[in-house]
């Protein structure tokens, strides 16, 4: 294993030859930008997946609701009226008293507004305030609205957010103190070595605006990223098969299989020693096994939810038995692979398999009721011009679902890279978290079409038989293992409220788990770090809210109170298994060529040697095979 350090990079100042640097890299990538645009031109360009129909609707009824309210728009008007009359006297205020203004305030978590001359009195003061308050006046406008369709009102809210998000005045050159403070300083240097890195990212994203949020220099999958020891033992089309070397004399007996989600690459589990979850589990005495799948192509169109299912955990349990002799197993499911696993489960249970004996869900969806702001990227016209899109090339691209996520935190994943890499003009620094965030996946079209309608459209697994896999109609209610829950507070993705809500479908005995923070640092939270911290209610049938109300808090990660829930169903403990033991052969190490996005290497044909009681006896014991005699010569 290698201990890759990373590399750090400075924030400030410019190289002397920055001018001539960044006018190459310019004219470079530029030239290449312009052959490229040309190309697509002749052949058609590349599918648009974003429907402007899905958008644009809610506006159009917006606009026909107002026209029949006019004493909404008049009261929108009185506020206005209002707003200036107070931002007006505050600024005199402000002027004579020498103190800033301080009518409204960013919101917690904003980082846009964190230097200094923002909050002293003077220019950027009163832009910022005015901002601010534009900014909830639009917002407040269409609240007031009546007779909006709640889904419309979500989709105005989160597209005109992206409208003033854009609009933000730390998005422009002349009203951002910092950027200004940099052009003057380098004499416009930041500037130009911007421009260079706006058209480097535009060539390396062939013409797609996609913003550079890590050093991609920094880290190596396999190095400082997804490290943790271990083999490749099982492949098929869909994914590889990893088992991790133990560290511990003694291992429990039941091994652990791990099904992460294939939107984005298994080692999210995996951020090198001091992150990884996948490291935690083999320490504390796990047998670990991890799918990690393939980031498929247009041969993989055709593969359904389903296949997933049957190539992924089903497969794995096979494997998993073969690699270990065991045939009892427990399971972790994380974001869609939960998803996964729970259908897994379901219909395993219909066919009377009882191979798996507990099952953890890691910010997991059962229930799509409510899945936040993701719910304006999800109705009939969206999908439709999706599967459009899929049909042309067999798949969905990664930069669409990744621009999706990115829209949901726009301030912190869009515009604070652009200011950073376009306006300042500095380099990204490392950062092992969204390293992984830029590597994502492709989706086949057939299964992210199955998904899409059958989960976040209609909602339909939380209904007995509401989905068939394989044949199979799929009841939540007859998955009768113990399950433990790990949501996170302020997850935007799967939201906790959904997550506790679709716990409630299984068939036996759960444990919710609330930790801190969001989707990824919610999960990834290491005890050494200390942080965050968790909340756990053992009354069970009982509502969200109340729930929360009377949940018990408890300080830093939520993981030990997981080791020791799973430890129940550990099975006991048994000498430690390396990978490549048993029936299956080593293919390769891990991480292995699924996740570096490279064809699977040949599977090696295992050479098996008898047992000596089943070899042959000689030729000369079998002429004289007299015990009395055999034993009067030994002794």
């Amino acid at each position: 294993m290698s201990a890759k350090a990373v590399k750090t990079t400075t924030t400030d100042g410019f190289e002397p030859n920055v001018v001539g640097k960044s006018l190459v890299r310019a004219s470079r990538h530029g030239s290449r930008l312009l052959a490229r645009s040309v190309v697509r031109r002749l052949k058609g360009g590349r599918p648009n997946p974003a429907s402007l129909k899905s958008i644009v609707k809610p506006f159009f009824r917006l606009s026909g609701k107002l026209a029949t309210q006019p004493d909404t728009l008049i009261s929108a008007q009185i506020r206005l009226l209002q707003n200036v009359t107070i931002l007006s006297s505050g600024a005199l205020t402000s002027l004579v008293s020498k103190e800033p203004l301080r009518i409204t305030a960013p919101e917690r978590g904003d980082g846009r507004f964190r230097d200094q001359a923002w909050h002293e009195p003077g220019m950027f003061n009163f832009i910022e305030q005015a901002y601010l308050m534009s900014n909830q006046w639009v917002m407040d406008t269409i609240e007031d609205v009546r007779d909006l369709d709640e889904q419309d009102k979500r989709k105005l809210r989160f597209f005109t957010g992206q409208v003033t998000d854009a609009l933000a005045p730390s998005n422009f050159i002349f009203s951002n103190p910092e950027v200004l403070r940099a052009t003057v300083r380098t004499r416009g240097r930041n500037l130009l070595r911007g421009l260079a890195n706006l058209l480097r990212d535009l060539d390396l994203a062939d013409g797609q605006v996609s913003f550079r949020m890590s050093d991609p220099d920094a880290f190596t999958v396999g190095e400082n990223l997804a490290n943790t020891p271990g083999d490749v033992v099982f492949q098929n089309d869909l994914m590889q098969l990893i088992q991790y070397r133990p560290t511990t004399a003694k291992v429990h007996r039941r091994p652990l299989l791990v099904v992460p989600p294939w939107i984005n690459k298994y080692y999210i589990l995996d951020l090198g020693e001091k992150k990884s979850f996948i490291r935690y589990w083999v320490e504390q005495g796990h047998t670990v096994f991890v799918i990690s799948w393939v980031n498929p192509g247009k041969t993989h169109a055709h593969k359904g939810f389903e296949d997933y299912m049957l190539e992924g955990p089903v497969a794995a349990l096979d494997a998993v038995e073969k690699a270990t002799g065991e045939r009892e197993i427990n399971t972790v499911g994380y974001c869609i692979g939960g998803t996964l696993l729970g259908c897994s489960l379901a219909w395993l249970a219909a066919k009377g398999d009882d191979r798996v004996k507990s099952a953890t869900f890691l910010n997991s969806l059962l229930d799509f009721s409510d899945v936040g702001d993701l719910s304006v990227f999800i109705d009939e016209d969206m999908i439709k011009k999706l599967e459009k899109a899929m049909k042309k090339q067999g798949y969905l691209d990664s930069s669409s679902m990744a621009a999706a996520f990115n829209m949901l935190r726009a301030n912190s994943l869009i515009w604070s890279f652009y200011v950073n890499n376009y306006l300042l003009g500095r380099d990204t620094p490392p950062f092992d978290l969204l390293y992984w965030n830029s590597d994502s996946t492709r989706l086949p079209a057939a299964m992210h079409s199955f998904y899409l309608r059958n989960m976040y459209l209609h909602n339909r697994l939380k209904e007995a038989g509401g989905i068939e896999l394989a044949g199979i109609p799929i009841d939540l209610a007859k998955v009768k293992v113990p399950s433990y829950f790990a949501s996170a507070i302020e997850d935007h993705i799967a939201p906790w409220v959904s997550s506790y809500q679709g716990s409630r479908y299984l068939g036996g005995p759960v444990r919710f788990v609330l930790g801190g923070s969001g989707h990824i640092a919610g999960i990834i939270n290491p005890p050494a770090q200390k942080k965050y911290g968790y909340r756990v209610n053992e009354a069970p049938e009982v509502y969200p809210e109340d729930w929360l109300k009377s949940a018990s808090e408890f300080e830093g990660s939520w993981w030990p109170d997981w080791a020791k829930w799973v430890e129940q169903f550990s099975g006991g403990e048994v000498d430690a298994r390396q990978p490549g033991e048993a029936e299956l052969p080593i293919i390769e190490p891990a991480p292995g060529s699924y996740l570096k996005n490279e064809p699977a290497p040949p599977i090696p044909i295992r050479r098996t040697t008898k047992p000596a009681a089943a070899r042959k006896k000689p030729a000369a014991t079998k002429a004289n095979p007299r015990k009395p005699d055999n034993k009067a010569s030994s002794g």
